[in-house]
């Protein structure tokens, strides 16, 4: 009888202790599914951060940039202007009274 019951024991142990391990990877490679899952998805925001940053900064360089072209072209204007109106006719020239 006691034989017997060894032989049945020593077998079914081995099979539930397989079954258990069995059990124990699947739930493994679920969570590992969802831990990867979860990863990728912050990855994807942190990229999408990341892009929006360096399309803002080079947003900002073209616009400082576009500023910069302005004030020239308008200091230009300026002296364009200036010098233009530095050779006409003065204040007290060409017959005005300058009282």
């Amino acid at each position: 009888m006691e034989e017997q019951l060894i032989r049945y024991i020593i077998p079914a142990t081995g099979l539930v202790s397989g079954l258990i391990a069995t059990y124990v990877s699947l739930q493994n490679r679920a969570l590992l599914a969802e831990v990867r899952k979860e990863l990728a998805e912050l990855e994807n925001r942190i990229i999408a951060r990341i892009n929006g940053t360096y399309v803002r900064a080079g947003e900002c360089g073209l616009r400082e940039q576009l500023v910069h072209e302005r004030i020239m072209a308008l200091t230009e204007d300026i002296r364009s202007k200036t010098a233009a109106g530095g050779s006409g006719r003065r204040h007290g020239e060409a017959g005005e009274s300058t009282e």
